[in-house]
């Protein structure tokens, strides 16, 4: 690396030092030491959020888990997401023999050796998942539950050239960017309104001279960002549902309860079996994704039974109630909670840990619920239509 990626910045008297570093770089982590050392900052910022922090100074805390917390806040699907990153970080750093993050990591030893203010200057990444996620329509949503599980079975090499390309590369966009080509307006959650945050945070950091460490792909966003002010609060914040999609997601099940009842009135056979494809449906599909995750049988029992229930109510899902089943009946263990940074790294430990194998079973049931209630709401029109 050169001084190429090196951007200084002088504004209301302070000078701003941006670093653009390759997170899975060896020499990053070397020309972060070397510049701090010199440059020695009042502070200096890091793209990191809390969450992310914690985890490189302290190791993961997957022992301060409550996964039972987790499915009620409706953040299992989150942390999946979250731990598939870890698994794809995980999977470079062991194949080329590198440790990802390591010019952070470096960032923050620095930082505390010249006595600088550290800053954490990233948006917290649940809530940039959360942005993300409110930016997906329903086959958006789906499309992106399903790489994400086609990608833990995945165990594809990566080669030198990929890797070059990643280096350029925020490890989280690396990670998603098949889905801001197909998604467009990802790119707004996923990278633009993280440059405004971290541009922001740095220019908000105390001293009048401050180091930033970057990776790449953020620094020509920042240089334009930092020129302007921006709402921390705004952009921290997670945006609620639509009207228009809320009205749709009370709309549609009313529909079908509605067409269901409608065809009792005119033919109660006819109604009857209306009511029974429609549990067949819903709960079979369901039953089905909680199956693929190897749920326990009760687990898959329940998302049978919850699901033509759930799926008719837009504010509960069938895969709590499979979750919950199964971690009741198969609460996870210490070895767990402690093995899970290092289980997420294989298919087979994806599979077979307590917590990574209840986050399946959440993410699969609701998105067999989902295809069920689109089969079973067809199926409850044809034949309300036949009926007529």
């Amino acid at each position: 690396m050169t001084q190429d990626n090196i951007t200084k910045i002088y504004m209301n008297d302070k000078e701003y030092i941006l670093i653009g570093t390759a997170h899975v770089s060896k020499q990053s982590a070397e020309q972060v030491k070397s510049l701090i050392e010199s440059e020695k900052p009042n502070s200096v910022c890091i793209e990191l959020d809390e969450q992310r922090f914690k985890t490189i100074t302290e190791g993961t805390k997957w022992k301060d888990t409550d996964i039972f917390k987790i499915i009620k806040e409706k953040k299992a699907t989150l942390l999946l997401i979250n731990l598939v990153i870890s698994s794809f970080q995980k999977r470079i750093a062991r194949q080329f023999d590198i440790n990802a993050g390591q010019e952070m990591i470096q960032g923050i030893e620095s930082a505390k050796e010249i006595g600088a203010e550290l800053v954490l200057a990233d948006r917290n990444i649940q809530i940039t998942f959360s942005r993300i996620w409110h930016e997906l329509g329903f086959l958006g949503k789906a499309k992106l539950l399903m790489e994400i599980v086609l990608s833990i079975f995945s165990d594809v090499k990566i080669s030198e050239e990929e890797l070059e390309k990643i280096k350029s590369q925020d490890m989280i966009d690396s990670a998603l960017k098949d889905f801001t080509v197909h998604f467009p307006r990802l790119k707004i959650p996923l990278i633009d309104e993280r440059d405004q945050y971290l541009a922001q945070k740095i220019k908000d950091a105390p001293g009048n001279k401050i180091v930033a460490v970057l990776g790449a792909a953020h620094v020509p966003g920042i240089k334009n960002e930092i020129l302007k002010e921006h709402d921390l609060e705004k952009l921290s914040q997670v945006p609620p549902k639509s009207k228009t999609v809320q009205i749709i997601s009370w709309t549609i099940p009313g529909l079908i309860i509605a067409l269901i009842i409608a065809t009792f009135f005119t033919n109660p056979s006819a109604g009857a079996q209306q009511t029974i494809n429609w549990i067949l449906w819903t709960g079979s599909f369901a039953a089905f994704g909680t199956a693929l995750a190897f749920g326990h049988p009760l687990s898959i029992l329940a998302a049978f039974v919850a699901a033509p229930i759930s799926t008719l109510h837009p504010l509960i899902a069938v895969g709590w109630f499979a979750g919950l089943v199964q971690a009741y009946i198969k609460r996870p263990s210490v070895r767990d909670v402690e093995m899970l940074s290092e289980d997420i790294f294989s298919l087979k430990g994806f599979w077979y840990n307590k917590v990574t194998r209840i986050l399946l079973i959440v993410t699969l049931a609701n998105v067999g619920g989902s295809i069920g209630s689109l089969v079973g709401g067809l199926e409850v029109i044809r034949r309300f239509i036949n009926t007529v």
